[in-house]
Protein backbone atom coordinates (compact mmCIF):
# COMPACT_ATOMS: atom_id res chain seq x y z
CA UNK A 1 0.00 0.00 0.00
CA UNK A 2 1.51 3.50 -0.73
CA UNK A 3 1.94 5.61 1.97
CA UNK A 4 -0.76 7.91 1.67
CA UNK A 5 1.06 10.51 4.44
CA UNK A 6 3.62 10.93 1.37
CA UNK A 7 1.67 10.98 -1.45
CA UNK A 8 3.00 10.82 -5.24
CA UNK A 9 1.08 12.34 -7.96
CA UNK A 10 3.94 11.48 -10.18
CA UNK A 11 3.10 7.62 -9.32
CA UNK A 12 0.12 7.77 -11.59
CA UNK A 13 1.73 9.04 -14.73
CA UNK A 14 2.80 5.20 -15.41
CA UNK A 15 0.85 3.61 -18.26
CA UNK A 16 1.75 0.20 -18.61
CA UNK A 17 -1.08 -2.05 -17.36
CA UNK A 18 -1.16 -3.70 -13.94
CA UNK A 19 -3.62 -6.41 -14.30
CA UNK A 20 -4.97 -7.57 -17.78
CA UNK A 21 -7.40 -10.09 -18.00
CA UNK A 22 -7.89 -11.73 -21.61
CA UNK A 23 -10.99 -13.64 -23.22
CA UNK A 24 -11.78 -14.84 -19.85
CA UNK A 25 -14.93 -17.02 -19.00
CA UNK A 26 -16.47 -18.25 -15.76
CA UNK A 27 -19.18 -19.23 -13.72
CA UNK A 28 -21.18 -21.78 -11.17
CA UNK A 29 -21.84 -25.19 -12.02
CA UNK A 30 -23.41 -25.44 -15.29
CA UNK A 31 -24.73 -21.51 -15.82
CA UNK A 32 -21.36 -19.53 -18.25
CA UNK A 33 -21.76 -16.00 -16.77
CA UNK A 34 -18.86 -14.52 -18.36
CA UNK A 35 -17.91 -14.84 -22.37
CA UNK A 36 -14.60 -13.94 -23.66
CA UNK A 37 -14.08 -10.89 -20.90
CA UNK A 38 -10.88 -8.53 -21.49
CA UNK A 39 -10.41 -5.39 -19.83
CA UNK A 40 -6.87 -3.77 -18.17
CA UNK A 41 -6.52 -2.15 -15.14
CA UNK A 42 -3.74 0.89 -15.79
CA UNK A 43 -1.03 1.27 -12.83
CA UNK A 44 -1.62 3.59 -10.74
CA UNK A 45 -5.21 4.64 -11.75
CA UNK A 46 -8.66 4.00 -10.89
CA UNK A 47 -10.10 1.30 -13.23
CA UNK A 48 -14.52 1.30 -12.80
CA UNK A 49 -16.64 -1.96 -14.24
CA UNK A 50 -20.64 -0.51 -14.46
CA UNK A 51 -23.15 -2.52 -15.57
CA UNK A 52 -26.91 -3.51 -14.62
CA UNK A 53 -27.67 -6.30 -12.06
CA UNK A 54 -26.73 -9.58 -13.04
CA UNK A 55 -24.66 -7.95 -16.12
CA UNK A 56 -21.88 -9.92 -14.52
CA UNK A 57 -19.40 -7.41 -12.71
CA UNK A 58 -18.99 -9.40 -8.81
CA UNK A 59 -18.13 -12.95 -10.97
CA UNK A 60 -15.45 -11.03 -12.91
CA UNK A 61 -13.78 -9.61 -10.00
CA UNK A 62 -14.34 -13.07 -8.14
CA UNK A 63 -12.52 -14.73 -11.63
CA UNK A 64 -9.88 -12.67 -11.36
CA UNK A 65 -9.43 -12.50 -7.56
CA UNK A 66 -9.36 -16.12 -7.30
CA UNK A 67 -12.64 -16.69 -5.08
CA UNK A 68 -13.75 -18.75 -8.31
CA UNK A 69 -11.39 -20.53 -11.14
CA UNK A 70 -11.73 -19.24 -14.57
CA UNK A 71 -13.08 -21.79 -17.16
CA UNK A 72 -10.78 -20.41 -19.89
CA UNK A 73 -8.87 -17.06 -20.40
CA UNK A 74 -6.09 -15.47 -18.73
CA UNK A 75 -5.07 -13.17 -15.71
CA UNK A 76 -2.29 -11.73 -16.02
CA UNK A 77 -0.39 -9.44 -12.79
CA UNK A 78 2.87 -7.53 -13.51
CA UNK A 79 3.32 -9.76 -16.85
CA UNK A 80 3.10 -13.03 -14.92
CA UNK A 81 0.15 -15.46 -15.61
CA UNK A 82 -2.15 -15.73 -12.20
CA UNK A 83 -4.64 -17.24 -13.91
CA UNK A 84 -5.05 -20.50 -11.85
CA UNK A 85 -3.41 -19.14 -8.31
CA UNK A 86 -6.14 -19.60 -5.48
CA UNK A 87 -7.16 -16.15 -3.15
CA UNK A 88 -4.60 -16.80 -0.69
CA UNK A 89 -1.50 -17.08 -3.47
CA UNK A 90 -2.96 -13.69 -5.04
CA UNK A 91 -3.18 -11.92 -2.07
CA UNK A 92 0.49 -12.87 -1.02
CA UNK A 93 1.05 -11.60 -4.66
CA UNK A 94 -0.54 -8.03 -3.91
CA UNK A 95 -4.33 -8.62 -4.70
CA UNK A 96 -6.74 -7.43 -2.23
CA UNK A 97 -10.40 -7.91 -2.57
CA UNK A 98 -12.98 -5.80 -0.75
CA UNK A 99 -16.11 -7.90 -1.51
CA UNK A 100 -19.68 -7.40 -1.67
CA UNK A 101 -21.50 -6.97 1.46
CA UNK A 102 -18.46 -6.49 3.41
CA UNK A 103 -17.88 -9.80 5.27
CA UNK A 104 -16.44 -9.00 8.35
CA UNK A 105 -15.96 -10.88 11.35
CA UNK A 106 -18.89 -9.74 12.98
CA UNK A 107 -18.23 -11.03 16.64
CA UNK A 108 -14.74 -9.88 16.49
CA UNK A 109 -13.25 -6.27 17.28
CA UNK A 110 -12.12 -3.47 14.73
CA UNK A 111 -8.73 -4.37 15.09
CA UNK A 112 -9.24 -8.20 15.26
CA UNK A 113 -10.89 -7.53 11.71
CA UNK A 114 -7.75 -5.49 10.37
CA UNK A 115 -5.62 -7.94 11.97
CA UNK A 116 -6.91 -10.77 9.79
CA UNK A 117 -6.27 -8.49 6.81
CA UNK A 118 -1.87 -8.65 7.72
CA UNK A 119 -1.97 -12.77 7.74
CA UNK A 120 0.48 -12.83 4.48
CA UNK A 121 4.13 -12.89 4.53
CA UNK A 122 4.22 -9.67 2.68
CA UNK A 123 2.05 -7.92 5.50
CA UNK A 124 3.16 -9.08 8.81
CA UNK A 125 6.41 -7.11 8.61
CA UNK A 126 4.62 -4.13 7.81
CA UNK A 127 1.88 -4.38 10.28
CA UNK A 128 2.71 -1.39 12.91
CA UNK A 129 2.85 0.73 9.67
CA UNK A 130 0.45 0.03 7.50
CA UNK A 131 -1.97 0.32 10.67
CA UNK A 132 -1.19 3.82 11.61
CA UNK A 133 -1.79 4.39 7.99
CA UNK A 134 -4.79 3.15 7.51
CA UNK A 135 -6.05 4.63 11.05
CA UNK A 136 -5.19 8.05 9.65
CA UNK A 137 -7.27 7.81 6.37
CA UNK A 138 -10.27 6.53 8.95
CA UNK A 139 -10.14 7.76 12.18
CA UNK A 140 -13.67 6.94 13.54
CA UNK A 141 -11.99 2.93 13.15
CA UNK A 142 -9.35 4.19 15.89
CA UNK A 143 -11.57 5.55 18.07
CA UNK A 144 -13.66 2.31 17.52
CA UNK A 145 -10.69 -0.31 17.23
CA UNK A 146 -11.71 -2.52 20.48
CA UNK A 147 -15.81 -2.02 19.23
CA UNK A 148 -17.19 -5.73 18.11
CA UNK A 149 -17.52 -5.09 13.80
CA UNK A 150 -20.72 -6.22 13.96
CA UNK A 151 -21.80 -3.19 16.06
CA UNK A 152 -20.43 -0.63 13.55
CA UNK A 153 -22.73 1.38 11.15
CA UNK A 154 -23.00 0.01 7.15
CA UNK A 155 -20.54 3.04 6.80
CA UNK A 156 -18.03 1.96 9.67
CA UNK A 157 -17.90 -1.36 8.37
CA UNK A 158 -17.52 -0.46 4.76
CA UNK A 159 -14.61 1.48 6.01
CA UNK A 160 -13.30 -1.68 7.96
CA UNK A 161 -13.62 -3.58 4.71
CA UNK A 162 -11.25 -1.46 2.85
CA UNK A 163 -8.96 -1.09 5.68
CA UNK A 164 -8.70 -5.01 5.85
CA UNK A 165 -7.75 -5.29 2.35
CA UNK A 166 -5.04 -2.17 2.52
CA UNK A 167 -3.66 -4.11 5.64
CA UNK A 168 -2.83 -6.77 2.92
CA UNK A 169 -0.29 -4.09 1.88
CA UNK A 170 -1.42 -4.41 -1.37
CA UNK A 171 -0.30 -3.64 -4.97
CA UNK A 172 -3.88 -3.32 -7.00
CA UNK A 173 -7.28 -2.72 -4.71
CA UNK A 174 -10.34 -4.44 -5.88
CA UNK A 175 -13.60 -3.56 -4.47
CA UNK A 176 -17.34 -4.67 -5.49
CA UNK A 177 -20.17 -2.48 -5.04
CA UNK A 178 -18.64 0.75 -3.05
CA UNK A 179 -22.18 2.54 -2.26
CA UNK A 180 -24.67 -0.41 -1.68
CA UNK A 181 -26.52 0.50 1.14
CA UNK A 182 -24.71 3.16 2.42
CA UNK A 183 -25.82 7.20 2.80
CA UNK A 184 -24.95 9.72 0.31
CA UNK A 185 -22.33 11.78 2.46
CA UNK A 186 -20.35 8.47 3.57
CA UNK A 187 -20.49 7.20 0.18
CA UNK A 188 -18.65 10.75 -0.39
CA UNK A 189 -16.14 10.52 1.71
CA UNK A 190 -15.64 7.09 0.86
CA UNK A 191 -15.00 8.23 -2.72
CA UNK A 192 -12.61 10.90 -1.05
CA UNK A 193 -10.34 8.14 0.59
CA UNK A 194 -10.41 6.38 -2.96
CA UNK A 195 -9.46 9.61 -4.56
CA UNK A 196 -6.37 10.27 -1.45
CA UNK A 197 -5.03 6.51 -1.85
CA UNK A 198 -4.86 6.89 -6.05
CA UNK A 199 -3.03 9.65 -5.75
CA UNK A 200 -0.72 7.93 -3.47
CA UNK A 201 0.09 5.49 -6.67
CA UNK A 202 -2.31 2.31 -5.40
CA UNK A 203 -4.20 0.73 -8.25
CA UNK A 204 -7.75 0.34 -7.89
CA UNK A 205 -10.40 -1.97 -9.68
CA UNK A 206 -13.83 -0.64 -8.57
CA UNK A 207 -17.33 -2.36 -9.74
CA UNK A 208 -19.86 0.24 -8.67
CA UNK A 209 -23.74 0.26 -9.05
CA UNK A 210 -23.96 3.77 -9.19
CA UNK A 211 -23.21 4.65 -12.66
CA UNK A 212 -22.59 8.45 -11.80
CA UNK A 213 -20.17 7.92 -9.24
CA UNK A 214 -18.14 5.30 -11.02
CA UNK A 215 -18.19 8.14 -13.98
CA UNK A 216 -16.99 10.67 -12.00
CA UNK A 217 -14.07 9.26 -10.33
CA UNK A 218 -12.43 6.19 -12.90
CA UNK A 219 -9.72 7.13 -15.25
CA UNK A 220 -10.88 4.70 -17.93
CA UNK A 221 -14.70 2.60 -16.84
CA UNK A 222 -15.93 -0.61 -19.15
CA UNK A 223 -19.80 -1.32 -19.79
CA UNK A 224 -20.11 -5.44 -18.92
CA UNK A 225 -23.53 -6.17 -20.73
CA UNK A 226 -24.46 -10.22 -20.71
CA UNK A 227 -20.81 -11.16 -19.28
CA UNK A 228 -19.54 -9.57 -22.30
CA UNK A 229 -18.05 -6.01 -22.33
CA UNK A 230 -20.50 -3.81 -24.31
CA UNK A 231 -18.18 -0.96 -24.59
CA UNK A 232 -15.27 0.65 -22.78
CA UNK A 233 -13.66 4.30 -23.00
CA UNK A 234 -12.99 7.61 -20.98
CA UNK A 235 -15.50 8.40 -18.50
CA UNK A 236 -16.76 11.71 -20.07
CA UNK A 237 -16.99 9.98 -23.75
CA UNK A 238 -18.87 7.16 -21.94
CA UNK A 239 -20.98 9.88 -20.28
CA UNK A 240 -21.65 11.26 -23.76
CA UNK A 241 -22.33 8.15 -25.41
CA UNK A 242 -26.58 8.68 -26.11
CA UNK A 243 -26.84 4.62 -24.99
CA UNK A 244 -24.78 4.96 -21.56
CA UNK A 245 -27.25 8.13 -21.03
CA UNK A 246 -30.23 6.80 -21.37
CA UNK A 247 -29.82 3.18 -19.86
CA UNK A 248 -27.71 3.74 -17.04
CA UNK A 249 -27.53 7.69 -16.52
CA UNK A 250 -31.59 8.40 -17.35
CA UNK A 251 -30.91 11.16 -19.61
Amino acid sequence: MPDVANLNPAATSRAEALLTVESLEAGYGEVQVLWGLSLKARRGALTAIVGANGAGKTTTLRAVAGSIAPWRGKVSFEGEDVTHLPSHAKAARGFALVPEGRQLFATMSVAENLEMGAFSKRAAGKYADRLDQVFTLFPRLAERKRQLAGTLSGGEQQMVAIARGLMSDPDILIIDELSLGLAPVVVYQLLATLKQLKEAGLTILLVEQNVHLALALSDYAYVVAEGKIFMEGLPAELAAKPEIRKAYLGL
